[in-house]
């Protein structure tokens, strides 16, 4: 029988739901989370076993000095010892590894980090290098261990066999510490005999044959025996306990077909309806469509005409009537006797490691807003949509240079992976918002829920899609601004830029929820500036001290603050402004937009060679408008 162990970890998560990267009643593998960009935790190849993200120290240590945060029961025989080790980087978008002399370690006091020396690291620009890099060491190099003591990697991969039958019933994907005891992540194989002659064995085979995942305490009376030779665990799991999990519809044929039917009674209502709205709009021609192609191009057409945003287009198209241009928030807040509340603070007052030290006076601001996050009073609304082209002129030199190459995903993968996005023991209490770029919002969904929320409540986040509004004809044709059809089933759209995330807000009746559940300030911000959280902390505490409705941070050196906004507003704020809605101001930009006609019964494409079109952006700043002075806030952060 083998005998278990406590399980010590220097970084404990503090929910089931946070990471599957631990252990059980077993000593978990060496690694470590990354410090400052990190990146998800994949399972090593030949060099694998040990991983510490290294980020630069700012702080009063020796330039070229790396703090490391580990996450390993051995820290001082990792550390301590000078020597060989490999480091593992992200070069060119290819990853390396390369050998590395470590020359010094020593443990950080009070920091439950490490502060290490790399030879030929001198500087904190050469220090900088290594930013999100993972330090790895030689399998063999693990310390032996006691008996009935494991490492996690050992374990993922076992088969799991049901010990009073000797059946298969799945394989360990991960290993998970809850802090009482370890859980096991099962996949389970399709029909799965159980034992005792449960019942629930046909539920499971319904499952399909990737199987349902299942959580297994690894304690020794559950999982008596493990066989590392044979990479087998035998289990005797009590009755009802692999069924925990297992998702079955129980519904029969005729109910689901009786309930695919009210849903396509729904859709026909709401089709019916979005019709309506474009025909008052003298926008039929975009019903042409429904005479041509196949059922799938119909039904593609109408899901388009449903999801359009009538009211949003109606005031987008009366702004192009009154000539309205781009606003700009340079020009709002020009003078400084405007704002009252303004605090100017240097970006280099902002590092990983945020303290009294660094802040100064300011340091009040940032534990009043700690202490916000701490008792759920915040949520977090991040836009990961790409706003570097939104609403910017036409320029022919860049038309054809566009890198249309997606990255949101990795980009939010990375950014909610660095502790300083918002710290773990904070996430189960956070509502978090994502907004995702057009077509993006399944693989953001698979990102979060695949790390099980990255310890995020799901219950507490939304996934958005950002609003886009159609592309109309920049010319006036029986007085209409005509929508432009990409081809005869799909209209041509853009997004509307910052703007939306308050429509967005709106329309799912976020803000009230929020409200609601006793949140009391709204973070929303760009995915590019968050990896600054601390910025946004501060500005937290800023906009709370003064009692302030808005709060905005400016970069002294960014002309374009719409590609990386970082606002905080009050949730009354909120609240009033997605109830007007209908004061969202809209600018049109023209640009050149290839798209189709149907010209006596026949489509035929259309090619510009000069702008033909108007495209809608709303910028979120527009929002300041509905703000008093005397209630606004703004932090400008300096080089």
């Amino acid at each position: 029988m083998l005998k278990t162990s406590l399980l010590c970890s220097s970084n404990p998560i503090s929910s089931p739901l946070a990471y599957l990267h631990t252990s059980r009643p077993l000593t978990p593998p060496i690694r470590t989370r990354l410090v400052a960009f990190s990146s998800l935790r994949l399972s090593l190849n030949r060099l694998h076993g040990l991983r510490h993200g290294l980020s630069p120290l700012h702080s009063t240590a020796t330039e070229g000095e790396l703090c490391i945060k580990p996450n390993t029961d051995f820290p001082e025989l990792r550390f301590c010892k000078a020597g060989r080790k490999w480091l593992r980087q992200q070069v060119s978008g290819e990853e390396t590894i390369k050998e590395v002399e470590l020359v010094e370690g020593r443990e950080h006091p009070g920091k439950k980090s490490w502060i290490l020396s790399f030879s030929g690291i001198q500087t904190v620009d050469q220090a900088r290098q290594l930013v999100g890099s993972t330090l790895l060491a030689e399998e063999e190099d693990r310390p032996h261990l006691e008996e009935g003591e494991f490492y996690t990697r050992d374990l993922v991969g076992m088969r799991v066999i049901l010990k009073e039958t000797g059946q298969v019933a799945g394989t360990v994907v991960n290993v998970f510490n809850s802090g009482a005891n370890d859980l096991l992540h099962v996949m389970l194989k399709s029909a799965v005999p159980m034992p005792n002659g449960s019942e629930e064995s046909s539920n499971l085979a319904k499952a399909g044959d990737s199987g349902p995942l299942v959580w297994v305490p690894f304690v020794e009376d559950i999982v008596p025996n493990v066989d590392l030779n044979r990479r087998e665990m035998l289990i005797t799991p009590p009755k009802g306990l692999l069924e925990l999990n297992v998702r079955t519809d129980e519904r029969s044929k005729k109910e689901r077909r009786q309930l695919e039917w009210k849903e396509r009674k729904k859709f026909q209502k709401r089709l019916i309806a979005a019709k309506k709205k474009l025909i008052e709009m003298e926008q039929q021609h975009v019903f042409h469509g429904f005479r041509f192609g196949e059922k799938s191009q119909v039904n593609l057409l109408a899901d388009q005409i449903v999801n359009v945003n009538s009211k949003l287009l109606q005031q987008a198209l009366e702004n192009v009537e009154i000539a309205s241009k781009r606003w700009s928030i340079t020009e709002s807040l020009a003078g400084t006797k405007v704002v009252r509340n303004r605090l100017k603070i240097s970006e280099k007052c902002f590092t990983p490691a945020t303290s009294e030290e660094n802040l100064g006076t300011n340091f009040t601001l940032h534990e009043k807003a700690l202490h916000l996050v701490s008792k759920g009073k915040v949520a977090v609304v991040l836009d990961m949509s790409d706003h570097k082209n939104h609403g910017k002129e036409y320029d022919p030199g860049l038309a054809t240079s566009t890198n249309m190459e997606n990255s949101e995903t990795s980009s939010l993968q990375t950014l909610i992976c660095d502790e300083r996005f918002v710290k773990v023991e904070y996430r189960s209490s956070m509502p978090l918002v994502l907004i995702s770029p057009a077509g993006e919002i399944n693989s953001m969904k698979k990102l979060l829920s695949s790390n099980n929320y990255f310890g995020f409540d799901p219950e507490k986040v939304w996934f958005l899609e950002e609003e886009r509004l159609p592309v109309v004809s920049s010319l006036l044709e029986q007085n209409r601004h005509k929508i432009l059809m990409k081809s005869p089933w799909e209209m041509l759209q853009s997004p509307v830029g910052s703007g939306g995330v308050i429509s967005l807000l709106s329309s799912e009746n976020i803000a009230e929820i929020l409200a609601q559940n006793g949140v009391e300030y709204i973070q929303v911000c760009h995915g590019e500036r968050y990896t600054g959280g601390s910025s946004l902390l501060l500005l937290l505490g800023l906009v709370n001290e003064k009692e302030a409705d808005i709060g905005i941070q400016i970069f002294e050196h960014m002309e374009d603050v719409e590609e990386g906004f970082g606002l905080v507003f009050s949730v009354d704020i909120m609240k009033k402004l997605t109830r007007q809605i209908n004061k969202l101001q809209f600018y049109a930009v023209s640009k050149p937009n290839p798209h189709v006609e149907l010209v006596e019964k026949r489509w035929i494409d259309v090619e510009p060679s000069s702008p033909n079109s108007y495209e809608f952006h709303s910028t979120i700043f527009s929002c300041l408008n509905a703000c008093s002075s005397d209630k606004l806030c703004v932090m400008e952060i300096t080089k």
